[in-house]
């Protein structure tokens, strides 16, 4: 099973979330659910708006480490790339 990084907003060019999971799907059911306290539950950031794949955990560590310290703008830039029209990408997702 691959890793992903991935990033949720709460609406278009509004709060973004970075972080990297295993089980993509099972991990942006729990933002859009809110079970867990934290950042994406207190600021309502529950939309995917971009992801990627990677092989080992140490590569989805080593981008996400990458992205965050990137400016907001070229995150947002990294999102219009693939989803200019910053859609829920959820629904995509294989369950």
């Amino acid at each position: 099973m691959p890793f992903h990084v991935y990033l949720l907003a709460s609406r278009r060019d509004g709060t973004l979330y970075l972080g990297m999971t295993r089980d993509l799907a099972r991990r942006v059911h729990e933002h859009k659910s809110k079970v867990l306290p934290g950042f994406s539950r207190k600021y309502g950031v529950d939309r995917l708006v971009w992801y990627e794949e990677h092989q080992t955990a140490m590569e989805a560590i080593e981008r996400e480490k990458d992205i965050k310290a990137w400016r907001r703008q070229w995150k947002v830039n990294l999102i219009e790339d693939g989803n200019p029209d910053w859609m829920d990408l959820y629904s995509l997702l294989a369950r």
